[in-house]
């Protein structure tokens, strides 16, 4: 009696990770819009137009994108979260922006949002198609099973001489969670939407300030991968 006594306290502290399902009574769509920017501004591709951070001259984006994934919402300790929830949300064109709709949420409303920048390592290891996880895929490595996290391309402008920025970044200990709180009201303010900003030169000047010209490249290293993935955890941010 005792043991079930026990299992039955350790299931009542546990319940709020137990997510609830879509298609209960209430269920409501939401939507989390990304919209790009750097310095309070739209993202602007192909022009020399940022300063690097760390070191002299200007650089231009050309091809931004990343990976979310573990995608959850949270009512007190009521959480639903999103199944296969992997998602590649890509600003390497003219539209800034990127939206995940959940049809289904059964919240009354929402005080927190979680979610991976990257992918979990369970299915960074697997060959298994999920969400928008597909081994065959531009993110995947082609030297080792697994995907980019985040992937920025470029170049830098120092007087006259011009040369290339290639980031990838996607070792299994390069996932970042992101959590944030939510007003009481925003759901009501925004229609069903939850607003957020993409800063993607928070990658080079977050807890430690990078010069792209001393470092033009990542690819392969683990002690660089580190430094631009505890970049990237504060890149996201709510739009209020």
């Amino acid at each position: 009696m005792r043991l079930l006594l026990g299992i039955l306290a350790i299931a009542t502290v546990f319940i709020g990770w137990i997510y609830l399902k879509p298609g209960q009574k209430g269920a409501t769509p939401i939507t989390l819009v990304f919209h790009a920017e750097l310095g309070g501004e739209p993202l602007v591709y192909d022009q020399f137009v940022y300063d690097n951070a760390g070191g002299a001259g200007q650089y231009r984006v050309r091809d931004f994108r990343f990976y979310l994934s573990n995608l959850s919402l949270w009512q007190g300790d009521q959480a639903f979260a999103e199944p296969d929830s992997y998602h590649l949300l890509r600003f390497d064109n003219m539209d800034k922006t990127h939206s995940i709709t959940l049809p289904e949420v059964p919240l009354a409303s929402i005080d927190t949002v979680r979610f991976l920048i990257g992918v979990d390592p369970a299915a960074n290891k697997s060959i298994e198609v999920r969400g928008d996880l597909d081994p065959n895929s531009q993110m995947a490595w082609n030297w080792e099973v697994g995907y980019k996290f985040v992937v920025f391309e470029g170049a830098l402008q120092v007087d006259q001489e011009v040369s290339p920025l290639v980031y990838h970044v996607g070792f299994s200990e390069n996932a970042r969670e992101v959590a944030f709180s939510l007003p009481a009201d925003v759901l009501t303010k925004a229609n069903g939407q939850i607003h957020l900003t993409v800063d993607p030169a928070k990658l080079f000047d977050g807890s430690e300030r990078i010069d792209m010209q001393a470092l033009p490249s990542v690819k392969f290293n683990r002690t660089d991968a580190e430094i631009l993935a505890n970049n990237y955890a504060t890149m996201i941010a709510p739009a209020f």
